[in-house]
């Protein structure tokens, strides 16, 4: 993968680079992660709004986005009400020295609609709510030992970057993703001491009721915490998350993302014999309850119970998936559309290849994510679906008589 910082990009970029390692605060969004081997000067790297299902470049270009935010969007970019009752909560004074009524009414929103939620405790992100979860499971076992599967963001407990002390991650295990047999070896291992199994119940897939009623079964047998991570699949596979369509409940569950359709939210929920350790340790941050974001909250779990906004995102997003598979099979190049249509992705016998029909498609005015996850939103219309098609088409045609693909020149 090319590395921004060596590839002469536009003037906003190179501003970006001096004042921000990386380019910008999110890894995922860094020019290099967006474009890969394919990395030029003429890629769009910054935005300057974002409404509907499009965003408006530095230099006034528009595209129509299938990352929605990487999937903190699925409503569609500053909805109206959304917009209104933000505005509205920020004139009333986001923060004070009081917790807001507002943070109680949301609270008791998402216990209606979410199975394992009795209580709620609200953060930021879902890195923070998932380290929370880890924390709270800790608490109440009086354990240590976690059995762990999926992307948890970047805290010390669950990542491998440098800067982490040898010993963070000494009584967590990880176990591949959907495998019965590594779930049942990890928890004999661990034995007395386990504290919780946290999964995320869909990676490529949702994973299979095999799987999720095991780890749920061997808490059950070892008096341990059963998590899922469902801060990219609550309000989007279900409202309620994979557990509302399998069936199959945890004792805690992390939320985020499109729970606030863009505004900063998060939150760990679950039972309250569970969520009562949060008064025994230590979880708290100033701004969690701030309103702004729990006025954006409220309108998305209202719009939630008006209509059936994840059985739009289904179709929604199979059409999407659809007009992109149309768009690509005539031109062979090898790379495929894989996964549940509400988040979907890209996968390619030769990752140049993709990297190379992502760049073309930003310069026809789509953006795609690069391998995982495509997101479908509400405002994904017809028009915008067609135009996907188009982009995909054409770009995949300038591409099919390409014998190499190695980084442009820039």
């Amino acid at each position: 993968m090319s590395d921004s910082a060596s590839v002469s990009l536009n003037p906003w970029a190179d501003r970006a680079q001096r004042v921000i390692p990386g380019g910008t605060s999110t890894g995922s969004k860094r020019p290099g992660v967006l474009y890969g081997s394919a990395l030029a000067s003429d890629l769009p790297t910054h935005a300057r709004r974002a409404y509907g299902c499009r965003v408006e470049t530095a230099d006034g270009h528009e595209l129509i986005d299938l990352s929605m935010a990487l999937g903190a969007v699925a409503l569609g970019y500053a909805d109206a009400e959304v917009t209104a009752a933000v505005a509205e909560a920020a004139s009333l004074g986001p923060v004070c020295g009081l917790p807001p009524l507002l943070e109680i009414d949301v609270a008791e929103r998402l216990t209606r609609v979410i199975p394992c939620a009795e209580q709620v405790r609200f953060l930021k992100s879902g890195a923070e709510a998932t380290a929370a979860a880890v924390r709270l499971a800790r608490a109440h076992t009086g354990r240590d030992h976690v059995i762990a599967s999926g992307y948890f963001g970047w805290h010390d407990w669950s990542s491998t970057a440098l800067g982490i002390p040898a010993g963070a991650q000494a009584d967590v295990t990880t176990v591949p993703f959907d495998d019965v047999t590594a779930l049942h070896e990890a928890v004999a291992n661990a034995s007395a001491t386990l504290a919780a199994i946290i999964v995320e119940p869909l990676v490529h897939h949702i994973a299979s009721a095999e799987w999720l009623t095991t780890a749920r079964d061997l808490c059950n047998q070892h008096g341990a915490v059963l998590i899922f991570d469902e801060v990219k699949t609550a309000f989007r596979v279900r409202t309620g998350g994979v557990q509302q369509q399998l069936g199959i409940t945890p004792d805690l569950t992390t939320i985020g993302k499109a729970v606030a359709n863009g505004y900063a939210l998060a939150a760990v929920v679950g039972c309250e014999r569970v969520m009562s350790s949060a008064s025994r340790t230590w979880i708290s941050s100033t701004l969690a309850a701030e309103t702004t974001a729990l006025a954006a909250a409220r309108v998305v779990l209202e719009r939630h119970a008006q209509r059936d906004v994840c059985g739009a995102l289904d179709r929604i997003g199979a059409q999407l998936q659809q007009a992109v598979r149309r768009a690509l099979e005539p031109h062979a190049l090898g790379i495929g559309v894989h996964g549940p249509s509400v988040m979907w992705r890209l996968t390619a016998e030769q990752e140049p290849v993709l990297d190379a029909l992502v760049a073309e498609c930003a310069r026809r005015g789509l953006l795609l994510k690069r391998g995982a996850y495509q997101f479908a939103a509400l405002a994904h219309d017809d028009a915008a679906i067609a135009a996907v098609q188009s982009i995909v088409s054409d770009a995949a045609a300038l591409l099919r008589d390409r014998t190499t693909f190695s980084p442009a020149e820039t």
